[in-house]
């Protein structure tokens, strides 16, 4: 139990590469050369990095499956003392990653948490894209499932903001196709792959053309992705408005794949927006 001879540690939320080894930040390496130990995602991976900085430290597996049985314990090192490090298997933790139960455990607790900034995927992907980065909107990975990726992508096409999203390289010719039927052919798009990499690439175009690109070269359905999707215009939400009243009206009278269709090209809306509403 915490005392007053003895102050609480702190965990400190530790950002680490996403593939060059060199953009792991000085006072990172620090902070996990200090810490009495190092809670991360995969402990071979972690300890293959620490290993390359010739770093030793008692780590801890925390990971989806078990970070709510150990957050308990975990914070009750924090009280007693000790600081410890958080780490996920690459870049910033909780981006898409475990670590949100502990973080939250510890800071109800009263402990503090500290933030060692450094790589994430998705920024440096919206830094090279050349899209606009001014709004944008983080979705994380789409459901794997493609009755809920469609689902979920229809609830984005009115979306003005530029989107980003993350995707495995076994889904990524069926998540660009299924953009292209929700968002149109046309729409401009950006897939960054395999960043700092040695194989990095980062190819822009429409939905169409990156479509091509990775269904002609194995290559390109390789790695990591961040794919990056220019926002709708700003009269998507008057289309898509009326697309919806016109789709209301026919389908009274209609087959709803029928309403649907009219109603798309009468209103300009994509289909896919209206079907169902």
């Amino acid at each position: 139990m915490q005392t007053a001879a003895t102050p609480a540690g702190t965990l400190f939320v530790v950002a680490t590469p996403i593939g060059n080894l060199g953009d792991l930040s000085p006072r990172a390496l620090d902070t996990l050369k200090a810490v009495a130990a190092i809670c991360a995602e995969d402990t071979r991976h972690t300890r293959q990095l620490l290993a390359h900085y010739g770093v030793e430290k008692p780590l801890v597996a925390l990971h989806e499956h078990n970070e709510e049985q150990l957050a308990a314990k975990i914070v009750a090192r924090l009280l007693a003392g000790e600081s410890l490090a958080l780490v996920s298997d690459a870049g910033t933790p909780l981006i898409s990653d475990p670590g949100f139960r502990l973080v939250r455990a510890a800071r109800a607790a009263g402990v503090r948490v500290s933030p060692v900034p450094g790589a994430c995927a998705f920024v440096a992907a919206l830094s090279a894209a050349g899209l606009p980065s001014d709004r944008f909107v983080f979705e994380g990975f789409l459901p794997a499932k493609a009755s809920g990726r469609r689902e979920r992508l229809a609830r984005l096409v009115a979306e003005t903001r530029t989107l980003v999203f993350y995707e495995s390289a076994h889904r990524i010719e069926e998540a660009l196709a299924d953009l292209a039927t929700a968002f149109g052919d046309e729409r401009p798009a950006v897939l960054a792959r395999e960043l700092t990499k040695l194989f990095e690439t980062v190819l822009d175009g429409t939905l169409a053309e990156l479509r091509a690109k990775v269904a002609t070269d194995a290559n390109q359905r390789k790695g990591e992705f961040v794919l990056l999707v220019h926002g709708a215009g700003e009269d998507a939400d008057a289309q898509i408005a009326e697309g919806r009243r016109l789709y209301a009206k026919l389908s009274e009278h209609l087959p709803p794949s029928t309403a649907a269709k009219l109603a798309a090209e009468l209103s300009g809306a994509p289909r896919k927006a209206l079907y169902g509403q």
